[in-house]
């Protein structure tokens, strides 16, 4: 699949659409296939666009996050399937507040949210302490 940039001629409009190959594209715009989703004008043709190539490396967006989520966890400890439990505790005043970090599923985390206390998911997957080489 191969994703284009496209500009309709009547009204200038840009709008992005998929096609398996550029003879594909090539052959549904001859056949009026391909239309502005505006006004529907099947006068449109390809957009300038910058390639699309991913950032690799220490400076990459993924590189970032992981390292922004691991600042955040340096000072959590892991709980594993005992998070919504430990959770529980610790909104109720069982036991004594902290960072914590471990699994939920997603009506755990819900009813979690729906019982006003405070999670968030993590946007990487973190490896159980146990099962780190």
């Amino acid at each position: 699949m191969i994703v284009f940039d496209l500009q309709c001629r009547e009204g200038g409009e840009t709008f992005e659409a998929w096609f398996r190959s550029n003879a594909d594209f090539d052959e549904q715009r001859q056949a009026g296939l391909v239309q502005c989703p505006v006004c529907r004008s099947a006068n449109v043709g390809k957009a300038p666009m910058a390639p699309r190539v991913p950032i690799k490396g220490a400076d990459s967006p993924m590189a970032r996050l992981a390292a922004f989520q691991g600042e955040l966890l340096k000072n959590s400890r892991w709980v594993g399937d005992e998070f919504t439990d430990t959770a529980r505790a610790m909104h109720s005043g069982e036991i004594e507040r902290q960072q914590v970090h471990g699994n939920a599923t997603l009506e755990q985390a819900k009813s979690l949210a729906d019982d006003g206390i405070p999670v968030a998911p993590l946007p990487l997957p973190v490896t159980p302490p146990n099962q780190v080489n």
